[in-house]
């Protein structure tokens, strides 16, 4: 389990905080540039398959004459600044990741403190109390707001983002992860059960603009408060792009405003982060539900501008625009990420299916069709005339479609998660609809009148 505490240090503390961040900075940095330049030579003056060695040494950085500043920072946060590096390296080579960066110097940074560095206290008053740093080199007593009980951890990071300080920690909570089934386990229990069970236990879940979330017959929207300090802010911040456009580049105000606008960029993140764990904590809860089925959506592709090139310029821009922001606004990939690790620890699983059709198909007749969807609300079938909300109807047919692709003896597991009917038997796979248009018609008309000339 994973908390973040806010953090109050004085301005002493900030200045020795702010040091700190830059020495474990400074390696971070070096040991990547290290690596960019023995791989670069390498590549050039070695053999085949030689490759640059990868370690956590950090002590070649430390010069009386080069480096001093680094004697003055505990050697524990250099090391463990190293140490982190070589693990996001391992993670690359195993794919896991990108490969370490260039860390720039910005407002925001972070420490990372073991066991050695960090030592929680309970005053005799009852208020917790965090000590950072060795016996020599320290700042003292470090102001906590502690909203939630924990247990103590092995390690924290202390982190500074838009001039506010946080304390994270992760620690066990006392749940057995052991016992759990990840997907592909829980996948072949479900198969056993009949097409009844998984009707009862099984929810689909539309992601959508207007609605955000569509789960069952219930529908998730932000409060009007939420909506409230949302416009707000959104209206705080055009003043503030308008006063940042006038002042002077490096100066004093200029960065007070971009720290400003920072901050009420972090104040929207933070109602929507609430709202997406707000929506899965109350999926999570429902006891019936022991499936939750979400669509495949490619955010990123979605979110693409359509603004073209020169040679080819796109078409409707500022309308592309504006969907693309209402589309991140949501927070979709958030609410599958947070309801896919709760389900997780509470025994249940998530699954996800080809998002392609499911707002055009009916959900009573299977009819698909790009004329069912009438509008953004009305969905009215051609076939049987099944009327209902299109967000309700989407959230049926992915329901539809996922209890299908369970009970398939071909279907497959993607790494993405998705429910894919590849194999033999596989009825449960969706194909692209063939349309039967004039346009066809009338090729094939030309196709006939070509051959008898």
């Amino acid at each position: 389990m994973g908390i973040k505490l806010q953090a109050h240090p004085t301005k002493d503390q900030k200045i020795i905080l702010s040091q700190w961040m830059g020495n474990a900075r400074f390696i971070w940095n070096a040991k990547c540039q290290d690596n960019k330049y023995l791989t670069n030579f390498a590549r050039k003056y070695l053999p085949v398959n030689t490759y640059a060695p990868i370690d956590q040494k950090y002590s070649l950085y430390k010069d009386k004459e080069l480096s001093p500043w680094l004697f003055n920072c505990p050697s524990q946060i250099l090391r463990n600044s190293a140490a982190n590096w070589y693990d996001t390296y391992q993670h690359f080579l195993k794919g896991l990741c990108g490969k370490p960066r260039i860390k720039n110097k910005r407002d925001g940074g972070s420490i990372h403190l073991t066991k050695e560095l960090f030592r929680f206290e309970k005053c005799e008053d009852g208020v917790t109390r965090l000590f950072i740093g060795s016996k020599r080199n320290n700042i003292g007593y470090l102001s906590i707001k502690t909203h939630r009980k924990f247990k103590e951890p092995k390690s924290i990071y202390i982190k500074k983002q838009n001039g506010r300080y946080a304390v994270s920690l992760v620690f066990n909570d006392g749940i057995d992860e052991s016992g759990l089934n990840d997907q592909k386990e829980a996948l072949k229990i479900l198969s056993q059960c009949s097409q009844e069970d998984l009707e009862r236990m099984t929810i689909g879940i539309d992601r959508g603009v207007v609605r955000p979330v569509q789960a069952g017959k219930e529908c998730f929207d932000f409060t009007p408060e939420q909506k409230r300090k949302k416009k707000g802010k959104e209206k705080y911040l055009k003043r503030l792009n308008r006063q940042l456009s006038k002042q002077k580049k490096g100066s004093r105000r200029r960065n007070r405003t971009k720290n400003k606008i920072a901050r009420a960029h972090e104040k929207i993140a933070n109602i929507r982060k609430d709202f997406c764990h707000q929506t899965s904590r109350k999926l999570i809860d429902k006891p019936a539900i022991k499936v939750y089925v979400f669509e495949d959506l490619r955010t990123k592709n979605m979110t693409k501008s359509a603004k073209g090139t020169i040679e080819n310029p796109g078409k409707s821009v500022n309308a592309k625009a504006g969907l693309n922001k209402a589309i991140l606004d949501k927070g979709w990939h958030m609410i599958e990420a947070f309801t896919k690790y709760k389900a997780y620890r509470a025994g249940k699983v998530t699954f996800k299916i080809p998002a392609a059709y499911t707002s055009q198909e009916c959900a009573a007749c299977d009819h698909i069709h790009s004329d069912n969807r009438r509008s953004q609300e009305l969905f009215l079938c051609l076939n049987c005339g099944n009327t209902d909300n299109a967000d309700n109807n989407a959230q049926k047919v992915i329901k539809k479609r996922a209890i299908k692709l369970i009970l398939d003896s071909g279907t497959e597991l993607s790494k993405r998660g998705v429910l894919l009917g590849i194999g033999c038997g596989a009825k449960g796979k969706t194909h692209k609809p063939k349309g039967i248009c004039a346009h066809g018609c009338e090729t094939s008309k030309k196709k006939e009148l070509g051959r008898a000339a």
